[in-house]
């Protein structure tokens, strides 16, 4: 327990110091669904309520996931995770599924997603059914499954990038 408490604060500064570095360039996703390039724009956003999301999102790595949780204590499940980290971070109140998520007007540019850009995927047909936080640096956080555990994973895995529907950015 007391090694999480110091990791976590490390990949945090991390995270912050690397997404916050204006000569930080622009990375590039492969192909994601339709084969169109993704690229990541680094952050120029030292804004406070990007900075909250994100420390939140990490400070909730390792909870389970839970069909219908929305809280730290009962567990996750992925859009009860977005829920939660934007109210208590930022104040922002957010649809409760993803069906509301993706309804969202803002999208994201399709040709770079910044931190605290919520990432969407259709893991079994068209229809949205799971999303996540973009962390930075190709890497969003999210709720994956029964069994799971909140998490980071790489947009650049095949299965993502199969899955991946599109971004809503949120925050300004």
């Amino acid at each position: 327990m007391r090694l999480k408490l110091l990791i976590i604060p490390c990949l945090l500064a991390t995270l912050v110091g690397c997404a916050s570095s204006p000569d930080q360039p622009a990375g590039a996703f492969s192909a994601l669904g339709s084969n169109a390039s993704l690229p990541v724009a680094a952050s120029s956003s030292g804004l406070p309520a990007h900075n909250e999301v994100i420390f939140r999102a990490f400070s909730l790595i390792g909870t389970p996931y839970r069909f219908g949780g929305s809280s730290p204590a009962t567990g996750f499940d992925c859009s009860g995770l977005i829920n939660y980290v934007y109210r208590e971070a930022a104040g922002v109140s957010l649809p409760r599924t993803t069906a509301g998520l993706n309804a969202l007007k803002d999208q994201a540019p399709a040709k770079a997603l910044l931190p605290g850009d919520l990432v969407l995927f259709a893991m079994s047909g068209n229809r949205i059914d799971h999303a996540g936080i973009y962390v930075g640096e190709g890497r969003f956080l999210h709720a994956p499954s029964s069994g799971g555990k909140v998490r980071i994973d790489e947009l650049q895995a095949s299965y993502w990038q199969r899955t991946f529907k599109g971004a809503r950015r949120v925050l300004d």
